[in-house]
């Protein structure tokens, strides 16, 4: 079989790094990459191919708001937070957008993410009710787009061609994102909300979460890079929603985390230990798991409050409405710890 030309790691060059046990009995293996970052850039785990490109997902929106505020976008707050988010639609998170895409001078009806329901099931309710039908603010990307518009608004540049390639946002973009993880990006494609996205390293996720973490305690950092990190802690409910994985790391941990679709996650402590993981499957379930252990494993962040972390956010695994197994760490990830202790 011939090798696609841009794809990224395969199976054989990954490693098991979760599995779901159900009864006693291995049901699901899932295999990918992952990679620790010290804060002085070297690598100090790495479990598989880390090299090979990734999309990186919506594990790049912190970079996209980065890229938006540098074009003179003055997001404040929440605001901050949202564009960098996978927000989950609730209230207070379309009431957050419809605010930004007033300051912008634009409508709903210009944003070009989806039309979706909120995950959100407050929220969801209200717009059956209320019989408004889906909607494009509960879309889970919309603070990333009213965060473009707004940077279209401010320079004025087209509004209605802000996700072409050639965008003078997306070029922007696109230069942020090689800034920050210190590489060529390897591909372009597009998201599933239709905004380009970009396929990198491992290494250079890591990297660029690494510099964005270290940024408020860096007097020579980018001043609206430091902004990003801030809000995202500050305003963590903004960047996922209450209760999920992000926001809960983020709140009790203080560890910058943000998922990307198809099992991708990267996360920072404020002294710029990084992980970064792909779950070669696409599944998210066990992709913060992998990636805040592998910060215990490292010292760089608490083992117990870890723990504590992990029992709100991993998927249970039930039967007949009960506990009858668990998503665990694969042998390659068990066997890093071994070697720790």
């Amino acid at each position: 079989m011939a090798t696609l030309p841009h794809a990224t790691f395969t199976a054989e060059s990954a490693v098991e790094l979760a599995v779901l046990e159900r009864s006693g009995f291995i049901e699901s293996r899932h295999v990918g990459s992952a990679v620790v970052m010290a804060a002085d850039g070297n690598i100090v785990v790495e479990l598989g191919d880390i090299a090979a490109p990734v999309y990186a997902r919506s594990a790049l929106k912190p970079f996209q708001a980065l890229a938006a505020m540098q074009s003179g976008v003055p997001l404040r707050g929440a605001q901050v937070a949202l564009a960098c988010g996978s927000h989950v639609g609730s209230l207070d998170h379309m009431d957050v957008v419809s605010g930004m895409l007033s300051a912008a001078g634009v409508t709903e009806n210009h944003l070009q993410c989806p039309a979706g329901w909120p995950q959100d099931e407050t929220a969801r309710a209200w717009l059956i009710r209320s019989e408004k039908g889906k909607s494009r603010i509960a879309f889970n990307c919309s603070g990333k787009h009213a965060a473009f518009l707004w940077a279209c608004t401010e320079n004025g540049w087209d509004v209605a061609s802000y996700l072409e390639p050639h965008h003078p946002l997306q070029r922007r973009v696109r230069e942020v994102i090689e800034e920050y993880t210190g590489e060529p990006i390897a591909h372009m494609g597009i998201d599933g909300c239709g905004a380009p996205v970009a396929a990198v390293s491992l290494t250079g996720l890591a990297r660029a979460f690494s510099t964005l973490a270290k940024a408020p305690g860096d007097k020579h950092s980018n001043a609206r890079a430091a902004t990003i990190a801030t809000s995202m802690l500050d305003y963590p409910w903004a960047v996922q929603g209450l209760g999920e994985a992000n926001t809960v790391v983020m709140e009790q941990l203080g560890i910058l985390a943000k998922i990307g679709a198809e099992g991708v996650v990267a996360m920072a402590t404020e002294q710029g230990v990084s992980v970064a993981v792909k779950i070669l499957d696409g599944n998210l379930r066990a992709a913060t798991l992998v990636g805040l252990t592998l910060l215990a494993a490292v010292d760089a962040a608490n083992p117990t409050s870890v723990s504590t972390v992990l029992d709100q956010v991993v998927e249970p695994v039930l039967g007949g409405g009960r506990p009858v197994g668990r998503i665990r760490l694969g042998q390659s990830v068990s066997a890093l710890l071994e070697r720790e202790q």
